[in-house]
Parts: structure tokens; C-alpha cells; sequence
């Protein structure tokens, strides 16, 4: 029995009735026993709830995460002093696209057909599952749903997550296996993201080929004040707990021991916002495994010293990530002899684990370091209305799951091209760049350069697009299209017989 509950003559399965005294002497204890302000207003099943959110916070933890923050002494704070690491920073180890081209050995001793067959065999050997985070809302694009559920195909308005399963069943039939898709979702996305999947047929998997489970969450804090902000008059604002929580999450959901039990080896990790994403792409997947790494990435190469991107980087020689809002602005600006960026390898959240190492870093996961970011959070107030602040207002602390590098044994990151690989959808109608429309145009550029590859002839200002299920990749549209076929008016290619 809780802490914070007495015994009582309540029926079984009535909620016990909690002892508040108690409840707001914990509360107090870390400043924080405004929680309680609309104690009075809510009913036992409310009141009940509450007391479990408070349960299961750790309120000294989110006080000196808080206090950490708000301190410039670095020597005040458990967390990474980023700006110091930066500057004792190297570029990485990394296999360039310039050098990563059929005919070529690199400096780890392999070309991109040695991987590429590896890799191959690796997938042929039902070795590799694919992980796919979906914890993020579409409230920043205007959109009221999961962002999964965002209908990104330019014209097919495939969802986020139709594609990317698509692509899963599409390399699970190239293949002849069952690609395993473990699905993470979050406690605001995870309700809608299953129903969505059950009114349809979880877009054409197999039952046992789907594992969907929820990542944990955290609290914000009021960035003037550390309390916790309310969402509602009984509950504790809560949001993802950012893809560092992925390694608890597959631990505690029985996500690794299913692995265990299909013979799953490696796995293939990307967020959902992004349809370009190469899933299950060979030649990745077989330097991953040729290089002997327990964590390889996918990087691309930076446009401009203020991307919005992780910098890869070497430190002490170890491979880490540091966040673009940790990098001081005079490290990222460097530049060698022939005025390229020192500091290029931007991170795009695609990565390969051996699942083994991901089993392992479960014990380290406690381990990762937070990473705070100012946001504006929605509330209520001491008199219950609701806010919607117009300035950032919050505290939100995550871990990141690329922490776990310089943990990893070999890791490797490998540069791949960006029209190729990175178009997230993060930003609303208007932005320069990652808004919807612009990662419609990225996917039919794509998929232009697959069929004029393929010899096809496509007429001006006509659009073509591709479902995973109709061919996977150029090669895949190779072996659809013949040489000098036409497409004279816009057209969406769909699925293959399958």
C-alpha cells in the first residue's frame, strides 16, 4: 500500500481514500504543495489519480534539475558542461559520401558492396527489426492528432505511419521475412495511435509482426518559479520523456524479450516524422555489422554552421552528439583549410543497435544526462483558468537516446545524402524549411530521381508518387518501370501484388 494511503472501510476496488495531511507534507517538503490548490474540487477517482501522478515523480530530482539550470557555474550542476566539451571537441570518424561509392574501399577496409551484401544477409536471416518512435503530437503543425497521423503523401495523403510500415512490408517481402515493427508511442499518442491501427488492420501486418508500447513520461516546471505546472485542476502536466526513455520503455514493455524469443540481433531506429527515412537500408545495416559497432549513425553533412542539428563529434576519443542549442556559435563556425565546416556530421535520429548493446546500456539508462529545453506549456493557474502562454514559460528536461555512444563499442557513423534521407515534418505552413510542403517536394524529388534513373519519361510539371509497396527504393522502380515508359499526367503508384 502507498505511502500516502490509510486503511479504510472502502468496498474492494473502491479508491482508498488518500491521507492528504501526509500527501501535502511530501509535496511541501520540495515546495511544491500547490499540486493540492483544487484538492477539494475533485472526486475521489480524480483525487485517487493525482495521488499516483505524485507517486511516481521523483520531486528531488525535477529540484535540482531545475536548480542545475538556472545556475552558471557548471561545477553547481550533475549535468555535462556542453559548452566545455565542445571546445576540446574533434570531428568524427566517419565513412564520407564522397568515398562511399561502389569501387571504393574505405579506411575501415570495405566497400559499399561489401556492406550492401552483408547487410542483405543480415535481413535475409530474419536478424534485424526496425524501431520507429511516434511519441510526438501535431500540435505544432495545427494538426489535433498524433503526428503520425499526418497525411504527408502529396498525393496519395498516406499518413506519416502508413509509409513507414509500408516501407516494413516492403523490405519483409524483398527479403522473405517478417520484418519485426516495434511501435513507441507516448502517454498523449498512444490511445490514438492504437485505435488508429485497429480500424485499420495495422495497415497490413501481421499481428505478431507489430509490438506497440509507451514510453514514460515527465513534468515541466515553471521556469520563474520550478513549481510544477498543472494541465488540468487534478493533474500534473506531463509530456514525453524524450528517445533516451526508449531503453527503459523496451525493457519494461517485454520489447527486448520478444526480440529475444524472434532471434532479433540488430535493430533499426528512426523517428516518424521523417518518410525519408532508409528503413532497413542494406548498406547501413552491413557496415554496422562488418565494422564490428554496437551503435552506427546516419548522418548527413550540415548546409550551414546553425543547423538545427546534433553535431557529431569526438571527445577524449569518444564518439558523442552535442545538441545545436549546446554548441557555442565560435566552434560551430570552424572551418578547415578549404573553408569547409570542421564540425559537418549533422545527426538525423536514424541509428543501428546491436540489441545486445541496448540490453546492456538498460543498467546505464539512469545514467543518460538531461538536456533542458525552454518551451511554452499550456496551464492552469491559481484560479483555474486555463493559460496558453504566448512566450516560453516552461522547463521540460529529456534524455536523448544518441547519450548511449560513447558507451558503444565501434561505434561508426556513416554520411548519407540528405535528399535521400532527412525530410521532417516539424514546422506549420510558412517556415523556410520541414513544414508539410516541403517535405512533399523532397519525396517526389525522390521518387523523380528513381524513375529518370529508371529511364523513365516524365512530362513537365506532371507529379509521380511512390508507395513503399510499389517499389521500395531506385532498385525497386528499376524493376517496375520499363526504360522509356511516360507519365503524362500526376499519378500515384500504389501497391504491388504482393
Amino acid at each position: 500500500m502507498s505511502e500516502f494511503h490509510r486503511s479504510s472501510n472502502a468496498k474492494h476496488g473502491d479508491p482508498l481514500p488518500p491521507d492528504v495531511a501526509l500527501l501535502r507534507n511530501h509535496l511541501a517538503t520540495f515546495g511544491q504543495e500547490h499540486v493540492l490548490q483544487f484538492w477539494q474540487q475533485l472526486d475521489p477517482l480524480k483525487q485517487q489519480a493525482l495521488v499516483r501522478q505524485v507517486e511516481q515523480l521523483d520531486l528531488k530530482l525535477f529540484g535540482d534539475l531545475y536548480r542545475n539550470a538556472c545556475t552558471e557555474s557548471p561545477e553547481a550542476s550533475d549535468g555535462p558542461d556542453w559548452e566545455s566539451l565542445a571546445r576540446r571537441a574533434e570531428p568524427p570518424n566517419a565513412v564520407r559520401l564522397a568515398n562511399w561509392h561502389d569501387g571504393a574501399t574505405t579506411s575501415l577496409g570495405m566497400t559499399p558492396t561489401d556492406a550492401r551484401q552483408r547487410g542483405i544477409e543480415a535481413l535475409r536471416a530474419g536478424k534485424v527489426g526496425v524501431l520507429l518512435v511516434a511519441g510526438g503530437q501535431g500540435t505544432r503543425l495545427g494538426f489535433e492528432l498524433p503526428k503520425s497521423l499526418y497525411p504527408i503523401g502529396p498525393i496519395s495523403q498516406a499518413t506519416l505511419l502508413q509509409i513507414h510500415v509500408e516501407k516494413v512490408r516492403a523490405a519483409s517481402r524483398r527479403y522473405g521475412v517478417s520484418v519485426p515493427l516495434y511501435l513507441m508511442t507516448s502517454p498523449a499518442t498512444h490511445e490514438a495511435t492504437v485505435r488508429f491501427l485497429q480500424q485499420h488492420d495495422r495497415l497490413g501486418l501481421a499481428e505478431s509482426q507489430l509490438f506497440v508500447f509507451c514510453q514514460g513520461a515527465m513534468p515541466a516546471v515553471d521556469s520563474q518559479t520550478g513549481r510544477l505546472l498543472l494541465s488540468d485542476v487534478g493533474e500534473i502536466f506531463m509530456s514525453p520523456d524524450g528517445h533516451g526513455g526508449t531503453v527503459a520503455a523496451l525493457a519494461a514493455s517485454g520489447a527486448t524479450e520478444h526480440m529475444r524469443e524472434l532471434g532479433i540481433e540488430q535493430l533499426f531506429y528512426l523517428q516518424v516524422d521523417n518518410p525519408l527515412a532508409p528503413i532497413g537500408d542494406p548498406e547501413l545495416i552491413g557496415a554496422h555489422l562488418l565494422t564490428g559497432s554496437e551503435m552506427t549513425s546516419l548522418a548527413i553533412a550540415k548546409s550551414g554552421p546553425y543547423d538545427r542539428l546534433g553535431n557529431f563529434v569526438m571527445i577524449d576519443g569518444s564518439l558523442q552528439v552535442i545538441e545545436y542549442s549546446d554548441f557555442p556559435a565560435d566552434v560551430a563556425e570552424r572551418v578547415d583549410d578549404s573553408g569547409s565546416l570542421i564540425f559537418w556530421a549533422g545527426s538525423v535520429a536514424i541509428h543501428v543497435f546491436q540489441v545486445e548493446f541496448l540490453r546492456r546500456a538498460q543498467a546505464l539508462a539512469d545514467a543518460l544526462p538531461f538536456h533542458v529545453a525552454h518551451k511554452k506549456v499550456p496551464y492552469v493557474d491559481a484560479g483555474g483558468k486555463h493559460v496558453t502562454p504566448a512566450e516560453a514559460n516552461a522547463l521540460k528536461f529529456e534524455r536523448f537516446i544518441f547519450d548511449l555512444l560513447p558507451q558503444a563499442q565501434c561505434p561508426l557513423v556513416v554520411e548519407y545524402a540528405e535528399q535521400d534521407s532527412f525530410a521532417p515534418l516539424k514546422n506549420a505552413p510558412g517556415a523556410e524549411k520541414d513544414t508539410a510542403e516541403y517535405v512533399q517536394r523532397m519525396l517526389l524529388a525522390q521518387h523523380g530521381r528513381w524513375l529518370k534513373a529508371a529511364g523513365a519519361r516524365v512530362d513537365e510539371g506532371v507529379d509521380v508518387e511512390i508507395s513503399p509497396l510499389f517499389a521500395l527504393d531506385a532498385q525497386g522502380v528499376a524493376e517496375r518501370i520499363q526504360p522509356g515508359e511516360r507519365f503524362e499526367r500526376s499519378v500515384y503508384l500504389g501497391a504491388a501484388d504482393e
